[in-house]
């Protein structure tokens, strides 16, 4: 957890300074805004919190890390974020007051707010 706080402060200072964020940097802003959205999740079938999607996500980003398959944030969102390795079928997100879409769209949208924050100075 203190990692998470160092990585994030330093993403925090490197948007302020107008410096381009590293991908470790968006992935744990994206994961992190997941985990504090309130929606919901869906995987194989079964609706989860956002912090019991954001553990699954967290192993599958670890595991594709390691297997040096992420060099950018979509990549992790494509083949990591976007279905179930198990059963080839789409994660959903389903948010309060908006329709559920793919978890795809969710993510790469919302990378894209981050990044439009990171750069707007």
């Amino acid at each position: 957890m203190k990692r998470l706080a160092w990585i994030l402060l330093a993403a925090v200072a490197a948007m302020a300074a107008g410096q381009k964020l590293t991908t470790e940097q968006e992935l744990d802003i994206l994961l992190r805004e997941l985990g504090a959205s309130g929606c919901k999740f869906q995987r194989n079938g079964s609706w989860y919190q956002a912090d019991k999607a954001v553990e699954h996500l967290q192993k599958k980003r670890n595991y594709l890390v390691k297997k040096g398959r992420i060099k950018t944030a979509e990549d992790f969102i494509e083949l990591g974020a976007s279905q179930s390795s198990m059963s080839g079928k789409a994660y959903r997100v389903a948010c309060p007051d908006v329709p559920e879409v793919d978890s795809k769209v969710w993510l790469q949208n919302r990378l894209e707010n981050i990044r439009s924050r990171a750069y707007k100075h």
